[in-house]
């Protein structure tokens, strides 16, 4: 078996096809959760699952499993897989890579007539990304168990459509149910995010954990007034005050380098005139550690931050957490699987740490997990210009392949 590569340039052909769905001006992609776009990308993946001779089955939150059989499917399924969605200025690669390229495990096992201790599944979770019902991972969420069905299906957009509706619109509201089965193993290849890889010159990142995450809404509430004839030391400005906080963010996660992280996301002001002192605030902060101690003790910098704000500039502040996704260690018996894949495969590899929240951090929770980080270009991602060498995409790939087959015992 340690003679069998996947094809690699099906694999690049068959992203390629993918992105051309949603694709945008500027060569990225936007198949955003529920949409018509992503109602596409799952259509055609559906199509090419069922053409390589996978069962499909379709979850009550959306998310699809394609099974290829193994000799005794008495044995939980080793799963693979990722997310179709993205973005509203996504690139070609994130999450997708994760669904294709386990799609090419099984065809790589399909040409060569290799067959399985155990069954394979490949999965592409539901609203990895959040970008339209946040927060995001909420599929897999709901599969271990952190968030309820009702929950799932009850999140809103910006406009108040539901999770459960449009899926209902798209024709993707599966009927099986969601999580409560066993899985044998479960392991989501990657773009990796950042620049690591590429600046160390190595085509493999071995993922021993994720980052924890927070999210966080600040309402700041100030008081209107004439830009002209309000003096300076009367005002109650709510941006002001954002600004001040916003800046303690950026110092919050620049203490802690090199893994802390701090950002501001959104922010709209009120009323939102040239000529008037605005009178509220709202923005949103991400704020991320690999360590939970470390994690608490930003959270209380982000607050003493905030009631600071708060007196300097006489305008209430209201923290609102919104999200909380706590560091997660990968599985060693997982993590040394594709460690050894490079290895054998002769691929340069190192150790990493997720920065970016992925499907896998909850899966962690149900059955043993890890991750395989392929380099990005410069490592920019959530963005158009993503990109990725193919040469890297096929390594990945590879250790992929040969880390699903370690565990599923093949024969």
């Amino acid at each position: 078996m340690r003679n069998i590569r996947i094809d690699g340039q099906r694999l690049w052909d068959t992203i390629m096809e993918m992105a051309k769905i949603g694709a945008t001006a500027k060569g990225g992609s936007n198949r955003q959760t529920l949409t018509d776009e992503d109602k596409a990308g799952r259509d055609l993946f559906v199509r090419w699952c069922r053409e390589a001779g996978l069962e499909v089955t379709v979850d009550r939150m959306g998310s699809i499993f394609a099974r290829r059989p193994g000799r005794n499917n008495d044995l939980p399924p080793i799963m693979s897989g990722s997310h179709l969605d993205t973005q509203p200025t996504g690139g070609r690669f994130d999450g997708v890579l994760g669904v294709l390229a386990a799609l090419e495990v099984v065809r790589t096992l399909n040409d060569h007539g290799v067959e399985t201790e155990a069954p394979i599944e490949i999965v592409n979770w539901t609203n990895e990304e959040g970008a339209r019902f946040p927060p995001p991972m909420i599929a897999s969420g709901v599969f271990a168990g952190v968030f309820s069905l009702e929950e799932g299906h009850g999140i809103r957009d910006a406009a108040g459509k539901t999770i459960g509706e449009e899926l209902e619109r798209i024709g993707y509201k599966g009927e099986a149910s969601v999580g409560g089965r066993p899985v044998g193993a479960y392991f989501e290849l990657h773009i990796e995010q950042g620049p690591i890889l590429e600046r160390e010159a190595k085509q493999i990142g071995v993922v021993t954990g994720g980052q924890g995450a927070r999210w966080y809404e600040i309402t700041v509430s100030g008081e209107a007034g004439h830009a002209g004839a309000t003096p300076m030391d009367m005002r109650k400005d709510a941006l002001v005050a954002a600004a001040q906080i916003v800046q303690a963010v950026q110092r919050i996660g620049r203490r802690r380098d090199p893994y802390g992280r701090g950002t501001v996301g959104i922010m709209r002001v009120s009323p939102g005139s040239p000529n008037v002192v605005p009178d509220e605030v709202f923005f949103t902060v991400d704020i991320r550690h690999p360590d939970a101690d470390v994690m608490t003790e930003m959270d209380g910098e982000l607050r003493a931050a905030a009631d600071e704000a708060a007196l300097n500039h006489g305008t209430p502040v209201e923290v609102k957490e919104t999200w909380y996704s706590p560091p997660v260690a990968f599985d060693k018996g997982c993590v040394a699987a594709v460690r050894q894949a490079a290895e054998t495969l002769g691929y340069s590899h190192m150790d990493v740490v997720s920065g970016a929240g992925h499907d896998a951090v909850y899966m962690a929770r149900v059955t043993p997990t890890t991750m395989i980080f392929a380099p990005c270009e410069k490592g920019i991602s959530h963005n158009e210009a993503e990109n990725c060498k193919p040469e890297d995409l096929t390594a990945a790939c590879d250790v992929l392949f040969h880390a699903v087959l370690e565990r599923a015992d093949a024969k």
